[in-house]
């Protein structure tokens, strides 16, 4: 999403290199391109002047030190400017009562639905009980929406197709989750088009009437300063609790979240993006930052990663590598695992220096199929012994996968040589650390 804000950062840093030291002269050039990359985000004019306002009165008069140019000490400035913008602190989702309530409200189209079904699963996996209640009484389809992303993670869904009260119904979902042992109950509420009176007052009689414990206000990023200026009226009648920005993944210039925490006062607690039931993320500003400045997010990678990676299944492929016992099931088990951590760009992005270095690289997580397809393919026997796959085998596998035989071959190969490292790597004691070596787009 920040792509192109990154990039044009990176060049107004250029400006300094070479200085021995902060000048007026040399930060001011610097401060203009800074300015002039974040209007061009779509941040709000006189935040983006705030925020340079006080990188420039920072900078100077600051002494460089020997171990760092002055295009570091701006880069850490800025990055600290950044934090602070999209709120410095990072702020979690309260739930509190029994049970506790969470309402979504937001614009129609804004991804209030899906959020809702991404929320459930996210507080699911921190072993709560989530009841979804379905509130969008207008649109037809927004009933059956919740029940299908209900069903696709788990989590029981109220409804009251036949009912057009949004507090009725509401009030029933939590005698119902009371009944049931339901800890959390996730109210999605009905959007429209544009903010109107009827929509701000029935989600004025939905707060006073269930007191949530959190209201969150569901944005769609791509609308840019739109974005903003409807989160600001939600809040001056609604005073909700944090925003959520979804759509990250599109083609946004990500001016709402640089500039929506100063304009409403309110936290953003989570980014969402794809449709897929685990692409939700808490919103850590600092991190962001990083990000925005091509420093990389490792800390949100490794936390991925250890949502993807079961400890004791990793201790067992270890074993299994030890022993050079690693096979084609091992292998596809791990293409799952990287599947669940996300889309392949952002993940890539998020180690340090590497998203300028992809920025002009696609990665469609489609290119595992092929592979997949392979494996799949293969008998019991070929997962578990290459070495058995013969010519006779290789046509049968690349017709049942629908690839060519010089798509088996090369992944024959690259498995091979994948198999020698990890061999050679426990001849030299590095056992411990064989699972760096399972990377499946090694080539």
């Amino acid at each position: 999403m920040f792509d192109s804000l990154s990039l044009k950062l990176e060049k107004a840093f250029q400006t300094l290199k070479g200085q021995g030291r902060i000048t007026e002269i040399n930060v001011a050039g610097t401060i203009k391109e800074i300015r002039k990359a974040l209007i061009d985000a779509d941040v709000n004019y006189k935040v983006a002047k705030e925020v340079t306002d006080e990188i420039r009165s920072k900078a100077m008069g600051q002494n460089v030190l020997t171990a760092i140019s002055p295009g570091q000490l701006l880069v850490k400035i800025t990055n600290d400017e950044l934090t602070w913008l999209m709120g410095g602190e990072s702020q979690d989702i309260r739930i509190d009562g029994n049970p506790a309530i969470v309402l979504v409200a937001g614009l129609q189209g804004s991804g209030k639905t899906t959020f809702s079904g991404k929320l459930a699963n996210y507080l699911k996996r921190q072993g709560r009980q989530v009841l979804l209640t379905a509130c969008d009484i207008y649109r037809p389809a927004a009933i059956e929406q919740l029940r299908v992303l209900g069903q696709q993670i788990g989590v029981d869904v109220y409804a009251e197709p036949e009912s057009k009260d949004a507090v009725k119904i509401s009030r029933n979902a939590i005698a119902h989750a009371r009944t049931h042992n339901h800890r959390v109950v996730i109210v999605d509420t009905a959007g429209r088009l544009a903010i109107d009176e009827q929509m701000m007052n029935e989600m004025a009689a939905l707060k006073q009437a269930l007191q949530p414990s959190e209201t969150l206000f569901v944005v769609d990023a791509m609308t840019g300063q739109d974005a903003v200026n409807t989160a600001k009226a939600f809040n001056d009648r609604l005073n909700f609790d944090g925003v959520v920005l979804t759509k990250m993944d599109g083609d946004t210039r990500g001016g709402a979240a640089l500039s929506i925490r100063r304009v409403v006062e309110k936290p953003i607690k989570f980014i969402s993006s794809g449709e897929k039931m685990d692409a939700i993320d808490r919103f850590f500003p600092d991190r962001m930052a990083s990000r925005i400045l091509g420093m990389g997010d490792v800390v949100t990678l490794v936390e991925k990663a250890q949502q993807a990676f079961d400890e004791e299944e990793a201790a067992r492929l270890n074993k299994k590598i030890r022993r050079n016992q690693f096979d084609f099931n091992d292998f596809l088990g791990q293409l799952e695992h990287i599947k669940k951590m996300g889309n392949m760009k952002d993940l890539l992005g998020m180690i340090p220096g590497m998203g300028k270095a992809m920025k002009d690289v696609e990665f469609d997580d489609q290119s595992f199929k092929p592979i997949e397809a392979i494996i799949r393919s293969m008998t019991l026997e070929e997962r578990e012994n290459p070495e058995v796959i013969n010519q006779s085998r290789k046509i049968r596998i690349a017709t049942g996968s629908g690839t060519s035989i010089q798509q088996v071959n090369q992944l024959l190969k690259q498995f091979e040589g994948m198999r020698k490292m990890m061999k050679t790597m426990n001849k030299m004691g590095g056992g411990k650390r064989s699972l760096a070596a399972l990377n499946p787009f090694g080539r």
